[in-house]
């Protein structure tokens, strides 16, 4: 049987003009970017490259970029982030610029587009296994402890999310007040290994209390796996996305989580359906 949940919608917040491309017209780039700002960048993958079509963010600072994530098998990304950081440094009277590229968490279709990054001049690629991010990214109590990361005149706080996945981050940027959530949280099935429910629930306690000490415009996941129609998803592995619900989710979606993830959720199987995510617990995982 499955369980339902629904809250009053909060006005979600609108921070992309253009649709998303969702596999529905014939022909779709491999890759769509849409910035957020100057120097803020989100892209997408093409649901026709591969089903997951997920979401990475490009930020620039002073002194580095970061990329989080490289996409899923079949992606296109590296061109993609090439011309973005050649017209940033075009833009800005400069010859080159240190990029860090790190991730939302471990799993194939965040790290698939790696191996296309590690020969890249001036360029780091954060190890996956959760000790790894923890020191270059300097957490010394991992997962209890939350950083910031400069990257020049733009501090980044990293959040460890551990749960979905063992490495999980979130990062929070003050500028534009977004968070960058991963598969954490986002308009999908969040899936949650029954042996990790514990540190899901622990990480998503800390991360409320986080919001609550911090303005956040919009929470902006990996991927969109909800339609718009209340508590309604896609198909798995599905080739097109009509209808997607927006990426962007509003804090309130935080506490919702919070809240639903209390409940008794030790049967795969059994999902727990909200109206912008569903909570999916799924069998026992190694992480």
């Amino acid at each position: 049987m499955l369980a339902t949940a629904s809250v009053e919608a909060a006005p979600l917040p609108r921070l992309f003009p253009e649709r998303w491309i969702d596999g529905t017209q014939p022909q779709e780039p491999s890759v769509q970017v849409q910035p957020l700002d100057g120097d803020t960048f989100v892209i997408r993958q093409s649901v026709k490259t591969n089903f997951e079509a997920p979401f990475l963010y490009l930020l620039f600072g002073r002194d580095r970029a970061l990329l989080l994530d490289t996409g899923a098998k079949d992606g296109r990304i590296r061109p993609a982030v090439d011309r973005l950081v050649a017209d940033w440094l075009a833009a800005h009277g400069r010859a080159d610029i240190p990029l860090i590229v790190a991730h939302s968490h471990s799993h194939g279709d965040h790290v698939a587009g790696d191996t296309a990054f590690r020969n890249r001049p001036n360029t780091t690629v954060v190890g996956l296994k959760a000790d790894e991010v923890a020191s270059f990214f300097g957490v010394a109590k991992w997962p209890d402890e939350i950083v910031r990361y400069e990257l020049g005149g733009r501090a980044l706080s990293i959040i460890p999310t551990p749960g979905h996945q063992a490495a999980a981050i979130m990062v929070y940027d003050p500028r534009l007040r977004i968070l960058l959530s991963g598969d954490t949280l986002y308009p999908g099935r969040l899936y949650v290994p029954v042996n990790f429910l514990a540190d899901n629930r622990a990480s998503v306690d800390r991360l409320a209390a986080f919001a609550a000490r911090h303005p956040i415009r919009a929470v902006l996941g990996a991927h969109i796996e909800m339609t718009n129609k209340p508590g309604q998803d896609y198909p798995h592995e599905a080739a097109t996305h009509p209808d997607e619900h927006p990426l962007e989710l509003p804090v309130e979606t935080i506490g919702e989580l919070k809240t639903g993830l209390k409940a008794t959720l030790d049967q795969p199987g059994q999902p727990q359906i909200h109206d912008r995510f569903i909570i999916t617990p799924v069998p026992a995982r190694p992480q």
